[in-house]
């Protein structure tokens, strides 16, 4: 039987989702947990990669186990078991076939700036104080939804077979010291959000024009994009599957 499970996490301390080799991940600590309570060796396979010190407000990732479930008691003692760090939300049987990565139609990531220095947020937020432009910043962005190769937001040497996304959506809003980023796509490459925005920054403080920033894009060439922006910022807060694997 196959198992939907959703989660969060702040990402501060880990090394991103995957496991790596002596390195601790979100994966890592989940699978672990999920093999003492199950009293089997198991595995995840999550919906995607964040990099180190990136959030999520949902991932989700599958596994398997031979025999039915209690969801409601495993959710309560994963969550027990789990560092304050990752939660568990949900728990779902789907059809054995469902993949949390390949069945994934739409993932979606937000970016979030501080305008002021907020104590109570430090893992939370990008803090940077300097006036940004966000009209265009999201004229910028707008640009975005009439490419589809976006090489030049990857990371180099990305072991990938293509450089194509379908950007369904990406538009800065701000509500008095927060700026957020919102963008969402049917997939994202590797640092491809934190070079969008490390770009879109340089727009907004008029470093980069609006003709500038479509050379970036069609040149498929990242030393031409601006820096990235750093991870603190980042979370993966949606991804959206077929209703169809879930009906068991």
């Amino acid at each position: 039987m196959r198992y939907f499970i959703e989660l969060s996490y702040n990402g501060t301390d880990y090394h991103g989702w995957q496991v790596q080799p002596n390195a601790i991940t979100v994966q890592s600590v989940l699978d672990k947990a999920l093999s003492v309570l199950l009293k089997t060796p198991t595995t995840t396979m999550g919906a995607g990669r964040t990099d180190t010190g990136v959030h999520a407000a949902k991932m989700v990732a599958h596994f398997d186990f031979n025999t039915a479930i209690d969801i409601d008691d495993l959710t309560y003692k994963l969550n027990s078991f789990l560092p304050k760090d990752i939660a568990v939300h949900h728990i779902q049987q789907v059809k054995n076939d469902a993949h949390a990565r390949f069945d994934a139609t739409q993932r979606t990531y937000i970016y979030k700036i501080s305008t002021l220095k907020d104590v109570f947020n430090v893992d939370g937020v990008y803090y940077y104080n300097k006036n940004l432009d966000i009209d265009l910043m999201n004229k910028a962005s707008k640009l975005l939804l009439e490419y589809s190769d976006f090489q030049c937001f990857s990371r180099a040497h990305s072991d990938v077979k293509t450089y194509l996304c379908a950007i369904s959506e990406a538009h800065w809003t701000k509500e008095k010291n927060t700026v957020v980023f919102k963008i969402s796509a049917d997939r994202f490459l590797r640092n491809m959000v934190r070079a969008i925005v490390g770009t879109l920054l340089d727009v907004g403080n008029h470093k980069t024009s609006l003709e500038e920033f479509q050379k970036i894009i069609q040149s498929k060439d990242r030393s031409n994009a601006g820096a990235s922006a750093p991870a603190i910022g980042l979370y993966l807060s949606e991804i959206i599957y077929p209703d169809s694997i879930f009906h068991v």
